[in-house]
């Protein structure tokens, strides 16, 4: 076993069952003129967390361990999502609508696209998810037994609401999980800030916060 120095205290891991998740960086969530910015949110909080986040792919890749990366979409048909999802708020743009970057959240336009720094790889698993968490109508739970994965690092967007979302289903199926907080990001720095706390609170409740870097040189000590 090894240890990553992480609040509230350290995250004991063994390397064999430790897997990376890398929520929905995709074009949609990160550029100008997809649909976080045309609910009116600053994305370039989004973009400042991409080198930190290929870093974090980089050392996972580098230390032979898997990368899962997910996507928010929805299929064409639109059959997948919900009037309470698609009409929600008072968007330029709605899920499904033709966008700057083809139909917002689409499966295979391109504002749907991961971000080209942090794309996958051949042989990586991606998962496409209709919901905020990775669970829901997907196979992300059979492919982390297929791979054997148990302790889970965390990275993406939004803190607060696809990350947090699924670190709290996978907490619920027995998941230990870590969350790399300068890896993740919030169009609002406040619930950025809130989420981490509620993640760690109560000895870790949902799961363990750390640094890019102490996760990569606990991973590097094992």
């Amino acid at each position: 076993m090894a240890e990553i120095p992480a609040a509230p205290f350290p995250f004991t891991f063994d390397p064999k069952s430790m897997a990376l998740v890398v929520i929905d960086m995709q074009r949609d969530f990160a550029e100008p003129g997809g649909f976080g910015a045309s609910l009116g949110n600053d994305v370039s909080r989004v973009q400042k967390i991409v080198p930190t986040v290929k870093k974090l792919i980089e050392g996972f890749r580098a230390a032979g361990l898997p990368v899962i990366h997910t996507m928010e979409c929805h299929r064409p048909d639109l059959s997948d999502l919900p009037p309470a999802k698609r009409d929600r708020g008072n968007p330029t743009i709605r899920i499904g609508d033709e966008g700057p970057m083809g139909r917002v959240l689409i499966a295979g336009e391109p504002g749907t696209a991961i971000l080209e720094e942090l794309a996958p790889l051949p042989g990586e698993i991606v998962i496409e998810k209709p919901g905020k968490g990775a669970f829901y109508a997907t196979p992300f739970g059979d492919e982390l037994k297929r791979l054997g994965a148990q302790q889970l690092v965390f990275a993406g967007v939004t803190t607060e609401v696809c990350v947090q979302t699924t670190m709290r289903e996978a907490n619920d199926r027995g998941y230990e999980c870590l969350l790399a907080e300068d890896a993740t990001e919030s169009y609002f720095p406040e619930f950025k800030a809130a989420a981490l706390a509620m993640i760690r609170a109560q000895g870790a409740i949902v799961g363990w916060t750390a640094t890019t870097d102490e996760v990569l040189q606990g991973i590097a000590d094992a």
